[in-house]
């Protein structure tokens, strides 16, 4: 073996703390059971419409469902009650987060890696040699283009795995984000909130992280099912189910209160998939006091050639699932990427998804004066809807909805009882509202087109009238507040 690969070997290996992954388990065994999904995907049978009411009325009161009653919802297929599960599904979101929807812009900090996954741009075998990560000066130089020029305030740095890019270089890239002052009517405009999609951490670097100003972490399991997980990670440190499984565990010990989980569909049975992501939700509940702040989905669609033929998830299995997660995980945010297409997101949109990315570049340091570079090699996924921030921002408008540019749900760090329930009451939807209704005016006084701003001040002042009537004590303070935007004033929130 050359020195090189040797140590790589080793700093791949040492990355790995078995002490930290069995302190979790019980009795030697992880909480994906699979016997249970199976059995419950086995014993799975489409409800009557009595049975699927009584599911629905408990998903609109904020409960979880369990395995077996996700899986009954799972089996559905008669049009009608796929779209009682849709309209209930909206609704769900409605009550929980209100009627915006929050835009995030993804911040790609390097691409080396160790990994040789086999669906990713980039793993560590793969022959394009357009390896860079960014140095501290041009992280600046990409957030003042997000903040600055773009409008965006919630930044998802994605990193890979590699030596180059440890604890110590994202707590530094935390704090150059931070850094940043973009200029912003009368004031300056910061990064809000900064996210980091990366591998999985011990709990002293993720401990590092929460102090350098993290704001959520992100870890997708890729796959539940263990043979496909082995198959489609062949090396690196990512081949270690558990060490990943429990990144979450880890985070939430470390004190980070947002934590994000997320799965790539076309590797294994989606329904699979989606009964492990509610028992991860649950897992991480029942011994936190708080699930996920986030659920992602992505897919591989039938014409990936790193799709499994037999389960590749075709658009229809796509929404399904999606629509099973929002009823079973009710409080969660549901993410769906551009990278799923116009047609797909605009759908996903309808049935309760809480975040998407917006002008999203997928490429390291691929921001630039003005805009996105279209074209970088090494790229992580394909992109499949690069549409410019306006078009997301009129698109929600004409269907009714705001644009948010402030994280919704944000959770204090250590979790606990009292943010689930603001969750689970509705309290939420009355701050992420509030939020979304002042970002929103920031955003259309410094950057939207004359077409946008139009739609987005009936849009404004239909909202505001909305919540006074239904909170009327905010009046006063949202009066005030959306005063002092109008004069300038930036970064306020409830």
């Amino acid at each position: 073996m050359e020195a090189v690969d040797l140590a790589l070997f080793e700093w791949s290996r040492a990355r790995i703390h078995p002490d930290e992954i069995d302190r979790y388990l019980d009795g030697g065994r992880d909480f994906i059971d699979d016997a249970a999904i199976l059995t419950a995907l086995a014993g799975a049978q489409a409800p009557d419409d009595a049975r699927l009411g009584a599911l629905l009325a408990k998903s609109m009161a904020v409960q979880d469902l369990s395995l077996a009653e996700a899986a009954e919802l799972m089996a559905v297929t008669e049009p009608a009650q796929r779209q009682r599960m849709a309209e209930a599904a909206w609704a769900v979101k409605r009550r929980v987060y209100g009627a915006s929807v929050a835009a995030y812009a993804p911040l790609y900090l390097g691409n080396a890696c160790v990994n040789s996954c086999t669906y990713c741009g980039f793993q560590a075998r793969g022959a394009d040699p357009a390896r860079r990560v960014l140095s501290e000066a041009e992280i600046q130089s990409q957030v003042e283009v997000l903040v600055g020029q773009l409008g965006h305030r919630q930044l998802l740095a994605v990193v890979s795995e590699h030596p180059s890019t440890g604890a110590k270089y994202l707590r530094d890239s935390l704090a150059a984000v931070h850094s940043v002052q973009a200029r912003r009517g009368d004031g300056y405009a910061q990064a809000g909130c900064v996210g980091l999609h990366a591998p999985p951490m011990c709990i002293a670097d993720l401990e590092s992280l929460r102090d350098a100003g993290l704001g959520s972490y992100h870890v997708h399991q890729a796959t539940y099912d263990r043979a496909a997980f082995q198959a489609s990670h062949p090396s690196g440190p990512k081949s270690d189910y558990r060490w990943r499984l429990y990144a979450m565990h880890r985070a939430m010990d470390a004190g980070i209160g947002q934590v994000g989980l997320g799965v790539l569909t076309g590797l294994a049975d989606w329904r699979f998939e989606g009964l492990a992501l509610v028992a991860h939700a649950q897992a991480l509940e029942g011994r936190f006091g708080a699930g996920p702040a986030t659920v992602q989905l992505q897919r591989l669609g039938p014409d990936d050639p790193a799709a499994d033929p037999a389960w590749a998830v075709d658009e229809d299995g796509f929404l399904r699932l999606l629509t099973v997660l929002r009823l079973a995980l009710p409080y969660v945010g549901l993410i769906v990427a551009s990278s799923e297409g116009h047609a797909v997101r605009s759908r996903a949109l309808a049935l309760g998804v809480t975040l998407t990315d917006a002008a999203p570049a997928i490429g390291v340091g691929a921001y630039h004066e003005g805009g996105v570079i279209g074209a970088l090699s090494c790229r992580q996924f394909a992109l499949g809807d690069p549409a410019p921030l306006q078009d997301l921002v009129r698109e929600l408008a004409v269907s009714g909805s705001l644009t948010s540019f402030h994280s919704p749900g944000l959770r204090r760090a250590r979790p606990g009882g009292a943010p689930m329930a603001s969750l689970r009451d509705g309290a939420m939807a009355k701050a992420c509202r509030l939020n979304a209704v002042l970002s929103f005016k920031e955003w259309i006084e410094d950057f939207a087109d004359l077409g946008v701003r139009a739609l987005g001040e009936r849009l404004l002042e239909k909202e505001a009238a909305d919540l006074v009537r239904e909170f009327p004590d905010c009046r006063a303070w949202l009066a005030d507040q959306l005063g002092r935007v109008s004069r300038g004033e930036r970064g306020l929130a409830f």
